[in-house]
């Protein structure tokens, strides 16, 4: 369990260096429309408009045919043409929230609350513009599929959004008719990735994306109180996702596989260490969680950290895509600096890009506001 006095400080160095920066992003998001999946639809989609679709990244028509289908895959290389709406429009979702409710948090302005639940009634509640708690039709891929296990880790970016809302538990904004809306469609999604075929598939994976999984899991039962979940997650990190995916000497072998290793490697330990963050309590701490071989977490960061620190001594190979955007501040950073007491990487996180240019980086970087998850 963190220590709540080294939380206390964190939270209080990041918003002496993060204030102004959030309050005129939240500036910016008040005069912005609130977002909805059914603002654009996909003529592909054998779903409704208030169903989520979107389709694989790396797979690309064939040349070979006259219809280019079905796909073939390229592993990390982006197919720019492929329908990611959806995914955009939830993104922004989340950015919006996570901008406006610590901006709330920060001013106590009840603007800032105000718009806030404006979106997410309208993105989660209202029934013309809802999302529907499903993944049926995500990460589809033409002339193959319709759909998915995979494509579950689109919602990773809502992972803010549970913690926005609890932001804004203060605001008379967020009356109990909505939250109780918002909790309910949570349990839901939380109820269809862990029961249908695909999150099964998903959850059993033996990369990222199991990783992936496991954090929307714990952070969506820790929002809706489902205490028999976060039991569950606690024990797979511990004698699953561990001891499977961490090398002795803290490296992920499957990401360090990838056309992209470095941002991979980024991308899987930041997760991780959402996980810590979420999961741990004072009677079970995975912060200091070991294998009897030593590894834990904290191993994780030691493999790590050196080349975050100093790209220039990352031996494994640039990534074959967005190479020049990484490092740039994660979450992971911060959580591993109180959970493992390592100041130094809070040092790194402050000097690291908070707001990448680059929309993959951003893309692969789930959550945008930590200062809600220090509250």
């Amino acid at each position: 369990m963190t220590d709540d006095k080294i939380i206390r400080r964190i939270r209080e160095q990041v918003v002496l260096l993060d204030r102004e920066f959030t309050i005129g992003e939240a500036q910016l998001a008040l005069e912005l429309e609130p977002v909805s999946i059914t603002d654009r639809v996909s003529p592909e989609s054998p779903g409704t408009p208030n169903d989520y679709y979107s389709n694989g990244d790396y797979w690309w028509p064939d040349p070979s045919k006259p219809d280019g289908l079905p796909y073939i895959r390229r592993d990390g290389l982006s197919n720019p043409n492929f329908f990611s709406a959806h995914r955009t429009a939830l993104r922004r979702l989340r950015t919006q929230t996570a901008r406006l409710a610590s901006a709330y948090k920060l001013t106590g302005e009840e603007k800032y609350a105000k718009r806030a639940v404006q979106g997410l009634k309208r993105f989660f509640l209202e029934p013309a513009t809802r999302m529907n708690p499903h993944l049926l039709y995500a990460q589809a891929i033409p002339g193959v599929c319709t759909g998915r296990g995979i494509g579950i880790i689109d919602t990773l970016h809502l992972i803010d959004v549970p913690y926005a809302i609890e932001a804004l538990k203060q605001s008379p904004a967020l009356d109990e008719e909505t939250e109780d809306g918002l909790r309910n469609w949570f349990a839901q999604y939380l109820q269809w990735m862990s029961t249908h075929p695909y999150g099964i598939d998903e959850m059993n994976t033996d990369n990222n994306h199991s990783v992936c999984w496991f954090v929307q899991a714990a952070v969506f039962a820790r929002f809706t109180g489902d205490e028999e979940m976060l039991a569950f997650c606690r024990e797979r990190y511990k004698k699953v996702i561990l001891p499977s995916q961490m090398q002795e000497d803290g490296s992920f072998p499957r990401e360090l596989g990838r056309t992209k290793p470095y941002g991979y490697s980024i991308f899987v330990l930041d997760n991780m260490a959402t996980l810590c963050h979420v999961l741990s309590t004072p009677e079970d701490n995975l912060w200091t969680y070991e294998l009897e071989d030593g590894r834990g977490i904290g191993q994780g960061f030691q493999f790590l950290y050196p080349y975050m620190e100093d790209k220039r001594k990352w031996p494994y190979g640039a990534d074959v895509e967005h190479f020049e955007g990484w490092p740039a501040r994660i979450a992971g950073l911060l959580f591993a600096s109180a959970g493992l007491s390592k100041p130094e990487y809070f040092e790194l996180w402050s000097r690291l890009d908070a707001n990448p240019s680059d929309d993959e980086i951003r893309r692969n970087i789930a959550i945008r506001e930590p200062l809600l998850w220090l509250i």
